[in-house]
């Protein structure tokens, strides 16, 4: 991440030049719960193993596996 005030008008530019899923991270980096989550061992190996639960919390694919998203 740009080491930048936050407060500063010009301090998100670089967002401008993002695709869809790298603005996706930059928020779910930023969140709180995915840090819990991802802190938690179990809970990561679930998410590279492509395991639909872990994957459809944060709406996440891994290895090229889709999760089929059930609304």
């Amino acid at each position: 991440m740009i080491d930048a005030d936050w407060r500063s008008p010009g301090a998100y530019d670089y967002l401008d030049n993002l695709n869809w899923p790298s603005i996706a991270w930059e928020c779910l980096r930023r969140d709180k719960e995915y840090h819990a989550d991802y802190a938690n061992s179990r809970f990561r190996a679930a998410m590279d193993a492509g395991v639909a639960g872990a994957q459809r919390r944060w709406g996440l694919r891994f290895r090229g596996r889709p999760y089929a998203r059930r609304e």
